[in-house]
């Protein structure tokens, strides 16, 4: 009499386990990089508009609004926001702790630090600073790793700024 065989062997069964385990360890590492650029994204794209205004100012009026200090959460009538044609301020996402804007300096220099956790390892509570470079055509705002409080440590943030 022939036995006939149901289900899968032992075997079978490593063997599957072992090729999900390798395609987990390759995908996750993947996977959580691109969750980090996402979040990256979301904030340069809350950046633009501030960008683009104070751009458009230096452009009409031959130097940047000089004024220091000045955060995401401070507008007012009056204040460097509203001269820069700004009606509201962008919602800042939750992966900034804050925005600050620095006119006093030469270039003028954008300033973010990033909230304290969530977003990937390394950009954590990280402070970025953007400086305006004004060119013949416009002006290009590149990443500044000699400001104070800047602290480029996340791969990430390196490949995604160009730090």
């Amino acid at each position: 009499m022939k036995n006939i065989q149901k289900g899968f062997t032992l075997i079978e069964l490593m063997i599957v386990v072992a090729i999900i385990g390798i395609l987990a360890a390759v995908a996750i590492p993947a996977y959580q990089d691109y969750v980090t650029k996402a979040k990256l994204s979301k904030i340069s794209s809350t950046l633009d508009p501030l960008k683009m205004a104070l751009s458009m100012y230096a452009q009409e009026n031959g130097a940047f609004p000089s004024a220091t200090g000045i955060t995401t959460t401070a507008w007012a009538a009056g204040s460097v926001w509203d001269s820069i044609g700004l009606a509201q301020l962008p919602t800042v996402p939750a992966e900034l702790k804050s925005i600050a804007y620095d006119g006093t300096v030469s270039p003028a220099i954008l300033k973010m630090q990033f909230s304290v956790s969530g977003i990937g390892t390394g950009i954590d509570n990280l402070f970025l600073t953007q400086k305006a470079v004004v060119g013949g055509t416009g002006v290009t705002w590149l990443c500044d790793t000699t400001a104070a409080n800047t602290t480029i440590t996340s791969a990430v943030a390196k490949k995604y700024y160009g730090c």
